[in-house]
This record gives structure tokens, sequence and C-alpha cells, in this order.
């Protein structure tokens, strides 16, 4: 069964009155039934944890009040998910909080940095950490990720969280509620750039270059020949590479598709592949412009080979 909902506007379902409502709902059916009249798909997760009942988990959700009342009638105390990303209207950056360390010096660095302004609200999670929830203004695609070291999960699409009044029983046998603890009052909430904040919050680190690799200026037969000789794992990235040296060198697309998309094949990887490989380095040579220095643009050395 797949039931999620899509229809409504994502801006639309959304309000700092609802959430309000839900919030304060005098259990959890109500609760549901709260979100479901307002377009927002919900389904039931285990009581006291965040595990789906359903046997698709998030991708089951549904807005329909027949289904939400059957489901909470057979499991009253069913903790409600909601899926986020386009489906349920929201993203949201969670910010853990673990033995092994927290994530709100990262959020305070990223809300200093700009990357965290727009939140809707906010809603402090059972084990100390918070979600800051974000209005989705468009279906464009944010997927879900993990920034593990700063303690930050980005939950968008192909995601699911758990809502107020939830509960969820800690390690401890203690029962604690998600609990809304601000509303933006003075300004307009915004989207969030899931993929700023996860290259703000991670930044690529430039890779260690093989010690076989080419000098820059290098002829083209050499650097199809080294091209052909990368090992698995290594193929992608030396052939993004080379093919940035020959756009750097002037060499049209044409011409260095079938040096380096020969190379390529060769050293086994698929032609389609290869082809896009090749026509995304071009891209990006081409928007850095030419080499001034002896060695590559920081850019494409933080590739990795």
């Amino acid at each position: 069964m797949n039931n999620v909902h899509q229809s409504a506007a994502p801006t639309a379902r959304w309000s700092p009155q609802l959430l309000s409502d839900v919030a304060g709902a005098p259990d959890l059916a109500t609760a549901a039934e709260l979100l479901g009249s307002g377009a927002i798909p919900v389904f039931p997760c285990v009581p006291g944890g965040k595990r789906p009942l359903t046997p698709h988990g998030f991708q089951d959700a549904s807005a329909d009040l027949g289904v939400i009342d059957s489901w909470w009638r057979r499991q009253p105390d069913a903790n409600i998910g909601v899926p986020t990303g386009a489906v349920g209207g929201i993203d949201v950056v969670d910010v853990d909080v673990h033995d092994t360390g927290s994530g709100y010096a990262a959020f305070e660095h990223a809300r200093r940095a700009g990357f965290v302004e727009g939140w809707a609200w906010m809603v402090r999670t059972p084990s100390g950490g918070l979600h800051a929830y974000f209005l989705r203004t468009d279906h464009r695609q944010q997927r879900s990720w993990q920034v593990p070291g700063k303690h930050i999960d980005f939950r968008g699409d192909g995601g699911y969280i758990i809502v107020p009044p939830s509960q969820v029983t800690g390690d401890d046998g203690i029962s604690r509620s998600y609990q809304q603890i601000a509303v933006a009052e003075d300004r307009r909430p915004g989207p969030v750039d899931a993929a700023g904040l996860r290259g703000f919050l991670d930044p690529p680190r430039p890779m260690r270059p093989p010690p076989d690799l080419p000098a820059v200026g290098a002829r083209p037969d050499k650097l199809a020949a080294w091209v052909a000789s990368r090992p698995e794992g290594a193929r992608n990235g030396g052939l993004f590479w080379a093919a940035c040296r020959m756009a750097e060198e002037g060499h049209d697309l044409s011409a260095t598709t079938s040096l380096l998309g020969e190379a390529a094949y060769t050293a086994g990887l698929p032609e389609r592949e290869a082809l896009a490989t090749i026509r995304s380095a071009y891209r990006i040579a081409r928007r850095l412009g030419p080499v001034t220095d002896p060695r590559p643009t920081n850019a494409v050395e933080a590739v990795g080979l």
C-alpha cells in the first residue's frame, strides 16, 4: 500500500497553529487526525519508539482519515511518523545529542553562517536534541543525509520524523515527549539549502594525488595511457582529471572524447559513464577558466582520484 499524499502545495499544509494544536492534542489518535485533516500524511510507529508499524514504513503514510482512524484504533498509543521532503511538506534539520557528542555547536556555527536561519519552528526531541522544521516551498528534490562527525542529520526526501506529542522511552526506562519550543514570529520562514548546509558541515577534502599522476601540460597520449591504466575505484576520478587537463589545454570536446573515451573503455568504464564524466569535466573546467599556474585548480584537485 502506498498512500503518500503529494497533491497539496507544500507550504499550504503547515502552520504554527496546526503544530500547536497537534502538540496540545489530548491523545495521539487526535493528533494524527489533525495532521490528516491538514492533508499531511502520517503513519503509526511503535509505542515509545521510532520504528514504523506499517509494512513499508513511511511509504505507507496516508492523509485518509478513515485509514488513520483504523491505525490508531488498533494501536492507540502508537507514535506518529510524518514523511519529510515534498511528501510531507517539510524538511527537518536534526540536531543529535549522544554520549559521543552533541550537534548544537555545529548547528550554531551553521546558523551564524546563514544556512539555517529560515526555520519555521523548533521541537525538542526526547534525547535533548532539536528538530528545526523548514517549509518545503517546491518539489525540488533534497535527499536525506547524515554528517555523523558533526551530529547533524537532514530529513528530506526519503526520510521521516516523529512528531509531537509522541514519546520515546530512553535506556533509563523514562518516557519523554517531543515538545514544540519555538515558532518564527518576527520573520517569514524560508526553505533550507540542504546541499549547501551539507557542504558547509562536511566540506570536500583535497585528495593526495597518486604518485604516477601526469604533470600539467603532459601530451594527450600520455594522459590517455594514464587513464587506461587506472584500477577499479580510480577510473572515474582519473578520467575526470585528465579531461580537465585536455579542456584547459584547449582541446575540443570531440577530440578528448575520442582519445580519453577509448582509454576509459580500456580501463573498464562503461561508454555512457565515460562520456558523462568527460562532459562534466569540460563544463567545470570551462567555468573555472584557464590554468594560470603550473598546478591544477583547487576545485579540480579536490576530486578524488
